[in-house]
């Protein structure tokens, strides 16, 4: 499936607070699709008041700005379809299958390879642009004792990996999903699709 946007720039940054807050703070300048990458992040954050552990270098820490065309709020789960299946789609590729677990983590068998940040700026009942924040696991092997079921691509497949290489990967492949978005029966398949491969926790 080409892409249906064009894609925007990719910064990398050495270290930030946060990529999605980052983002935000040059929102008005960066086209859509534009992705803010960064090998270090001094305040990384999960979903609520979790923070998001990586070693500076070894993993895909980035977000990507996504400027909607009029999608209604109550369709905001449209961005966690898109943004989990094209991580899918990448893992898929490296031979790696996961399984989504609500409402934004990728987990392989067991264990977690990657969690989701979204943030929605609103326009009246409309969102106007959506933040992606992803965490991805590449090549992390060494684990806080906290963490109770982390596990990164590298332990999974035996590989190191280039982590330039792998984001123009890895966003290519959530941006591709965007695409789908574009039409009824595009965001019918993104959430039929999510269905089948989500799990909820006991």
């Amino acid at each position: 499936m080409a892409p249906s946007h064009t894609r925007g720039r990719i910064l990398w940054y050495n270290d930030v607070d946060s990529t999605n807050s980052e983002l935000r703070r040059h929102i008005s300048e960066l086209d859509n699709l534009s992705v803010i990458a960064a090998a270090g992040q001094s305040a990384g954050r999960g979903q609520g008041t979790h923070s998001w552990f990586s070693t500076p270098g070894a993993n895909l820490t980035f977000s990507i700005l996504y400027n909607h065309d009029g999608l209604d709020a109550s369709e905001a789960i449209l961005v966690t379809c898109v943004t989990t299946l094209g991580i899918r789609d990448y893992l898929l590729g490296r031979g790696v299958q996961t399984r989504i677990k609500w409402p934004n983590d990728i987990w392989a068998g067991d264990r977690k390879i990657c969690g989701i940040l979204i943030e929605n700026i609103l326009e009246g009942h409309s969102i106007r642009q959506s933040i992606v924040g992803v965490g991805l696991n590449l090549n992390e092997t060494d684990w806080p004792a906290e963490l109770p079921n982390p596990v990164s691509l590298k332990e999974l497949t035996g590989r190191s990996y280039v982590i330039e290489a792998e984001l123009d990967a890895l966003s290519d492949a959530i941006c591709r999903r965007f695409g789908q978005m574009a039409t009824k029966d595009g965001r019918l398949g993104l959430q039929e699709e999510f269905e089948k491969y989500m799990f909820r926790l006991p």
